[in-house]
């Protein structure tokens, strides 16, 4: 009887070919639950704004296992003793970190479900794997739970300087487009080490650990916090809340029966038991447009001008601004979009809205990223560089908006 043969060579447009050397990680690649990743998108809707980036967590989590095992190599090589387990688990932890995201990524994460992360998900999903593959994901969860007394290790998979935010950056500039966030995921491989236990960046490397933060602080304003992204991720969280609530009073709506159910059941963390866990597996972006798609044509106005937005990219005007806007400014439009669309207060609540937007590149209160110097002392990246722009960075940025339907464009004062 043949054997499959589970150790493949992937072709990866960012990295070039990305091994499957372990049986093991190629089961959990085929498990349905990873699997689902290749119906999550990566950026959410941001192929509204961007049309090439329509790459999936799927092709995240392949990178981010690859970089994991160049980073291995080269903290081997530099003397850091790392056992196959803990290569294995290591490679494990970073391929499923991002198991547990629903549709459409951040977009909907407290939308399907309430109070619970995506982060708190994907554990939950590594523990039932875990009792699939009989103990083998034990350590990889201990490392992801931070409870491993190797630091540096969780530092790999969750920090400032991690291998989640190495790739997506690469691999987001690249099917986006936006070139100004490119990174040298390379070099900054190769000037990792450890020390005392810390995850450690080489002096040598502080002009790549640079461009690195500046580089995210361009994604998220340009990509991740582009005005008509945010504005269409909120209208997609909209459709599913006016969505809940008609469903909640009566009304019957066509959806996947995955979706139905979590329509119909206000789910939140101390509910999410492992029957709860199965209907999740089954969601996918999918899911969210095949029922927009039908909700469009529904006798709900609001549903059906919210999904006609989405599905025509037919977006609400979206401003930004320094200062919040004040109540009264935003009662004003609501009561414009009364008259103008005929439609009640709480209605017009699902037309005209306000928050905001928050970019930070760099946190100087969370772990620093470490600089190594010559004689082997740490000091932080923001005290070792000579660009005085990344203090500046560490600063967060907040702006507000003010989003509302394009036919109060000539009436709005915001």
């Amino acid at each position: 009887m043949s054997q499959i043969n589970k150790l493949k060579i992937l072709n990866d447009p960012i990295y070039g070919f990305i091994s499957i050397t372990n049986p093991l990680i190629y089961d959990l690649i085929q498990h349905p639950y990873f699997q689902r990743l290749r119906r999550i998108s990566q950026m959410g809707m941001s192929y509204l704004v961007y049309p090439g980036a329509h790459h999936t967590r799927f092709h995240h989590a392949l990178g981010c296992m690859h970089i994991m095992q160049r980073t291995i190599a080269v903290l081997r090589f530099k003397g850091v003793e790392i056992s196959e387990d803990e290569e294995n688990a290591l490679s494990i932890a970073i391929l499923l970190h991002d198991i547990g995201h629903g549709p459409f990524s951040h977009a909907m994460e407290h939308s399907i479900v309430e109070g619970i992360s995506h982060e708190d998900i994907s554990l939950l999903f590594m523990d039932s794997l875990n009792e699939t593959f009989e103990g083998k994901l034990s350590l990889a969860i201990q490392i992801f739970r931070g409870q491993y007394h190797r630091k540096f290790m969780l530092q790999l998979i969750s920090s400032q300087l991690d291998m989640d935010r190495m790739d997506y950056l690469k691999r987001d500039s690249f099917y986006s487009g936006v070139a100004e966030g490119n990174i040298n995921s390379e070099r900054l491989i190769q000037m990792f080490n450890v020390e005392g236990d810390q995850l450690v960046i080489e002096e040598k490397g502080i002009y790549s650990v640079e461009k690195f933060i500046v580089a995210r602080r361009l994604m998220y304003w340009q990509a991740y916090l582009h005005k008509t992204s945010v504005a269409a991720e909120l209208i997609l969280t909209k459709i599913l809340k006016r969505a809940k609530e008609l469903t909640h009073e009566g009304a019957t709506l066509e959806a996947s029966k995955p979706l139905q159910f979590f329509l119909h059941h206000k789910i939140e963390g101390e509910d999410f038991t492992g029957d709860v866990l199965t209907k999740f597996s089954l969601l996918d972006d999918f899911d969210i447009i095949s029922a927009i798609k039908a909700w469009q044509f529904a006798d709900d106005y609001v549903l059906s001008e919210l999904s006609k937005m989405i599905i025509n990219r037919d977006l609400p005007k979206i401003k930004l601004r320094a200062e919040k806007a004040t109540r009264e400014e935003v009662a004003a439009l609501r009561d414009k979009a009364i008259v103008k669309l005929g439609i009640t207060e709480k209605e017009a609540k699902y037309f005209v809205f306000e928050g905001k937007i928050k970019n930070q590149a760099y946190n100087k209160e969370g772990e620093p990223i470490h600089i190594m110097l010559k004689d082997r002392s740490l000091i932080d990246v923001v005290q070792a560089s000579d660009q005085l722009n990344l203090k500046a960075l560490s600063k967060p940025v907040t702006k507000y908006y003010v989003c509302f339907p394009k036919v109060l464009l000539e009436e709005a004062s915001i």
